[in-house]
C-alpha cells in the first residue's frame, strides 16, 4: 500500500503514530510524510529564532523519520500556529495527494478539542485534519478543482481510507508492542522538544498500555478509520 501522512508538525508523525508508521514500513508498505508548519514557534528559549529552530526541526524530523524507515519528506513551510483551512492549504494538499496517490492518509483528528481531562489540542492539530478532509473530498479526485494542478500534471486521485489520530471516538486500535521502542526513539529524536526523556518514555507508555479480556498486556495506537 501507498500511506501517506500528513500532520501540522516535525514531531507529530512519531508522537501520533510512529508504532504505527513502524509496523507499515515492516510489512513492507510504502509511508511518505507531509510536514505543514515549520514547528517555528516550538521553543521558549530567549536565544532562538524562528529560522534557526526551523532548522533545527526539519533535521531532527528527517532523523526520526529515518528510524521508522521513511525518507520521502516534504516540508510545506506554513507558519507554526496559524494554520486555516483555506482555499492555499487545502490546494497545496490536493497537490501533495495527487502526487503520491496514496491508498491511506494519516492525519490528525480535527473534532478532538482536548485529551480527556488532561490538556487542550493544539490548533494546527485541528485545522490540519479539517483542510486534510476538505481536501481529500471532495477535491483531490476532481477535475474542477484547482485546474492550475492538471496543467501541472496532477491528476486527480481518490484515497481508499483515512486514519485520524488522536481520535474522539477510535474504531481501530494497532497493536504496535513490537515498535514501542524505535517509537520512543523515534520521538526522542526531537531533541529541541523534550526537556525530560525519561519522563516522556514513561508518560508515551502510559497512553499507549492497554490490556486484553484474558489478562495480556500491550502497547497500542488508536485511530479512527474512515473508508471513503
Amino acid at each position: 500500500m501507498n500511506i501517506l501522512v500528513i500532520v501540522a508538525h516535525p514531531d507529530d508523525p512519531e508522537f501520533f503514530a510512529g508504532g504505527t508508521i513502524a509496523r507499515w514500513r515492516r510489512e513492507g508498505h510504502d509511508v511518505r510524510y507531509v510536514i505543514v508548519t515549520g514547528g517555528d514557534k516550538g521553543s521558549d528559549r530567549p536565544d532562538m529564532t524562528p529560522a534557526r529552530l526551523i532548522a533545527i526541526r526539519h533535521d531532527e524530523q528527517r532523523r526520526a523519520a529515518a528510524l521508522l524507515g521513511v525518507r520521502d519528506i516534504t516540508f510545506l513551510s506554513y507558519v507554526d500556529g496559524e494554520l486555516l483551512n483555506t482555499p492555499e492549504l487545502r490546494r497545496d494538499l490536493v497537490r501533495e495527494i495527487r502526487r503520491v496517490r496514496p491508498d491511506i492518509i494519516l492525519t490528525t483528528d480535527p473534532q478532538t478539542l482536548h485529551y480527556g481531562a488532561i490538556r487542550v489540542n493544539h490548533s494546527d492539530h485541528r485545522a490540519i485534519g479539517l483542510a486534510v478532509c476538505d481536501a481529500v473530498f471532495p477535491a483531490s479526485g476532481n477535475r474542477m478543482y484547482f485546474p492550475e494542478l492538471l496543467a501541472d500534471g496532477f491528476e486527480p486521485h481518490s484515497p481508499r481510507e483515512i486514519y485520524f489520530a488522536g481520535p474522539v471516538q477510535p474504531n481501530l486500535i494497532v497493536d504496535v508492542t513490537d515498535f514501542v521502542e524505535v517509537k520512543l526513539a523515534a520521538i526522542r529524536t526531537h531533541v529541541s522538544q523534550i526537556k525530560s526523556p525519561d519522563e516522556l518514555d514513561l508518560r508515551v507508555r502510559q497512553t499507549m498500555w492497554r490490556i486484553t479480556g484474558d489478562g495480556r498486556v500491550f502497547f497500542a495506537e488508536a485511530f479512527r478509520r474512515i473508508l471513503l
